[in-house]
């Protein structure tokens, strides 16, 4: 299987790329913004009418939706074993594989709803970064009608870019408070100081890293032909032996670790405190290519393949008890949220399943991309609300709000990303297919001025 620092200045951070040129207008009086347009004063950060009659967002506010206000959510944590916060950039345990919060039925039929299957309004400027503000020699400024940002949208800023990696960022984890690991095609694993930003080791392992999870002090790695523990804690690692071929997926569930391999298996195996070894536990057969993505959880294991479908496993028996044949193509990503299952396929789609009184899975919503689909991740944004991000192969990440998929911004990259982790005190990482590691910061929803 096969973006110059930090963004530019601080008002980038705060709204939606770079500004769009407009004519000089007149303020017109009234209380709330009746022209749809966005304020030329605002972008260039002197509008001191209040009110103002043009928007100060680059995106109209959007119609009310009928997903849960962050102030009707008890929890914010995420699916998955590792659930420790840390403290510091980049520090936090858990995972890009989903987020959980209070289960409510009422969701059945929100998706989708307000925006449709594309979200909400898409920007004006043209979506492409421009090559001369990128080697820092643009002279159009607010003028120029190409983007002077890594970013379309007012609710996340950049940060900083992490440089060291030579091929495309297949793993991010956080297994402490002060160090994050990424993990590349490069076949080697880097390890960033969350204070300076700085890598502080480099370590190579001789094949090309297919995945990286993390489990409580252990790092697991999925290479070809095997996958390496590495405990931070006793600074000791393992190998596991018997996958055939890469090892492109990891995933722990029931106190077990599996890995999804290249020639469509999925092995299981159990930590021994008495050994202090992991022994094998299961070989899950079924798949006939490889399996790409899986997610643990509510007593399920849920694998994604190359042959186009999901496999849903009991935790308990190891046993296929349902197999979804929907998509058309690999199934690269799935999650859960609430009682819901999400994949995304390289066919366009992502679908949303629920299950029916039997207790099968049933799709209850498509969402349609122009692209193909490379991964997805769950988190909260600063205001706790539950949002999507999606990769797709054009190399943006598009952000949707949940249930409703309305389209809040999009991060942009010079390659496809591959691997998205969030982090705590609203950061969240990003790879690409460059070697790229960026940082971001959630921000607060933008205000319109009274």
């Amino acid at each position: 299987m096969d973006f110059d620092s930090n963004g530019g200045n601080k008002r980038v951070f705060h709204r939606l790329g770079n500004k769009q040129s407009q004519p000089h207008h007149q303020h017109q009086q009234s209380h709330y913004p009746q022209n749809q347009k966005v304020c030329y004063h605002w972008q260039a950060g002197r509008c001191a009418r209040n009110p103002c009659s043009f928007l100060h967002r680059e995106l109209p506010l959007p119609p009310p939706t009928t997903h849960p206000s962050s102030s009707s959510s008890s929890s914010s944590s995420f699916n998955g074993p590792a659930k420790r916060a840390h403290g510091g950039l980049g520090g936090g345990g858990q995972r890009n594989d989903g987020f959980s919060s209070r289960k409510n039925p009422n969701f059945n039929n929100t998706w989708g709803r307000p925006g449709g299957t594309s979200g909400g309004v898409p920007p004006k400027k043209m979506e492409r970064v421009c090559n001369f503000w990128v080697q820092g020699k643009c002279n159009y400024g607010d003028g120029c009608k190409f983007l002077h940002s890594w970013s379309i949208g007012g609710s996340f800023s950049l940060l900083t870019t992490l440089e060291g990696h030579q091929k495309v960022v297949t793993g991010i984890t956080l297994p402490s408070g002060d160090k994050l690991y990424t993990g590349s095609k490069d076949e080697h694993v880097r390890i960033w100081d969350c204070a300076s930003g700085q890598c502080v080791s480099a370590v190579h392992l001789g094949g090309e890293i297919g995945c990286m999870i993390n489990e409580g002090p252990w790092v697991f790695i999925g290479l070809p032909n095997m996958v390496k523990a590495l405990n931070i804690e006793t600074v000791t690692d393992m190998s596991l032996s018997g996958p055939v071929g890469q090892v492109y997926s990891l995933v722990v569930g029931n106190d077990m670790l599996f890995a999804g391999i290249q020639d469509g298996n999925i092995l299981a195996w159990k930590f021994n405190p008495a050994t202090n070894c992991f022994e094998p536990a299961a070989s899950l057969t079924g798949h006939t290519s490889a399996v790409v993505t899986m997610f643990a959880g509510a007593n399920r294991l849920y694998s994604g393949s190359m042959d186009n479908s999901i496999r849903v496993w009991n935790l308990e028996t190891l046993q296929c008890i349902q197999i979804l044949t929907e998509h058309t193509s690999v199934v690269m990503s799935v999650l859960c949220w609430e009682q819901f299952l999400l994949s995304a396929s390289l066919d366009n789609t992502i679908k949303v399943w629920a299950a029916t009184p039997s207790g099968n899975l049933e799709v209850t919503y498509t969402h349609t991309e122009e692209h193909g689909i490379l991964t997805l991740c769950g988190m909260f944004d600063a205001e706790a609300k539950p949002v999507l991000l999606c990769s797709t192969n054009d190399n943006f990440v598009h952000i949707y709000d949940l249930p409703s998929f309305m389209e809040r911004g999009k991060i942009i990259s010079k390659q496809e990303i591959r691997a998205i982790q969030a982090g705590p005190s609203g950061l969240f990482f990003t790879g690409d297919g460059n070697g790229q590691v960026r940082v971001w910061n959630w921000l607060a929803e933008p205000k319109t001025a009274m």
